[in-house]
């Protein structure tokens, strides 16, 4: 991890479009302000994380959910309708 120390108004470059700004301290709190493109997306590392463990439990498919699905695709197909149940 690089650390860097910065005053308020001072800024970092991430890569060539992103800046990370000081833009005030209180205490243990340091507001930061980030100039990037539109499409950059930015999170804080709280919610970038639960986003991630979102997308992970998203792709866990319980292994007889695909043969179902396949199943019911097929009987539809046939026109054997779709009830699931």
């Amino acid at each position: 991890m690089l650390i860097l120390t910065r005053k308020i108004g001072e800024s970092i470059m991430v890569g060539d479009q992103v800046r990370v700004v000081v833009v005030e301290v209180k205490g243990r709190q340091v507001r930061l302000g980030v100039e990037a493109p539109g499409d950059t997306k930015i999170y804080r590392g709280e919610i970038f994380e639960r986003i991630q463990e979102e997308n992970r439990r998203a792709s866990q498919v319980p292994a007889d959910a695909l043969s179902k699905v396949s199943s019911l695709w097929s009987r539809i197909r046939s026109g054997g309708g779709g009830d699931a149940g």
